[in-house]
């Protein structure tokens, strides 16, 4: 785990979420299963599905790619009108599950007037959806990768982010994200950094320092 350094300010006056791994719920096996089944890849070919879409997903996620190209880039043909729609409403649904236990501590630091900021490696229908989602209006504000034309862990990602706070020192930001290399690219840049690993506890203990402080 990626924990502030001692000679840090305990005092933290914003926060800077990941989505997918943090707030979201990763997609469990049936749910890849049933979207690999609707682009039409049998059960055994699951694996070579989940090659194919994670090798175009970059692309989608910065915006480079728009859903038709996306899905034909998966699928090696152009899907027809009524199919892209299933795959881009099943591929969405995958997404935008959300842990309850890490969007109650949400509601616990926007009751402490904590500015909340997401930062999230998203294409546009999962932007537009997390964007309509309950929990949403608790943060500042939302930045998504196809919106930003950039993923994660682009520093100028951060700089958006830590822009979108409102706090000038990233010495008090406290950036989470679930992936190593993304806290790394974070940490570069100044931001205090937690490797989140599925325990809310450990955000609510760097969230602690805030009430304490």
């Amino acid at each position: 785990m990626i924990t502030p350094q001692p000679t840090q300010p305990a005092r933290l006056d914003a926060v800077i979420f990941d989505y997918n791994g943090v707030i979201g719920l990763q997609p469990t096996l049936p749910m890849w299963g049933e979207l690999a089944e609707l682009a039409g890849f049998r059960a055994d070919q699951l694996e070579h599905f989940r090659t194919a879409f994670w090798s175009a997903r970059e692309r989608y996620d910065s915006g480079d790619l728009d859903d038709t190209a996306f899905w034909t880039a998966v699928l090696g043909h152009r899907p027809n009108p009524g199919l892209l729609e299933r795959l881009r409403a099943v591929d969405t649904a995958l997404w935008t599950r959300t842990d309850d236990r890490v969007v109650a501590l949400l509601h616990r630091a926007r009751q402490l007037d904590l500015p909340m900021v997401l930062l999230s490696n998203a294409p546009h229908p999962v932007s537009d959806a997390l964007d309509a989602s309950h929990w949403r209006p608790l943060m500042n504000d939302a930045l998504y990768s196809a919106r930003l034309g950039m993923n994660k862990p682009h520093p100028d990602t951060y700089r958006n982010a830590l822009s979108a706070t409102g706090v000038h020192d990233s010495g008090r930001v406290l950036f989470i994200d679930d992936r190593v290399d993304n806290c790394r690219a974070a940490a570069s840049i100044g931001l205090r950094v937690l490797h989140y690993t599925g325990s809310p506890a450990d955000i609510e203990n760097q969230l602690h320092l805030t009430v304490a402080a």
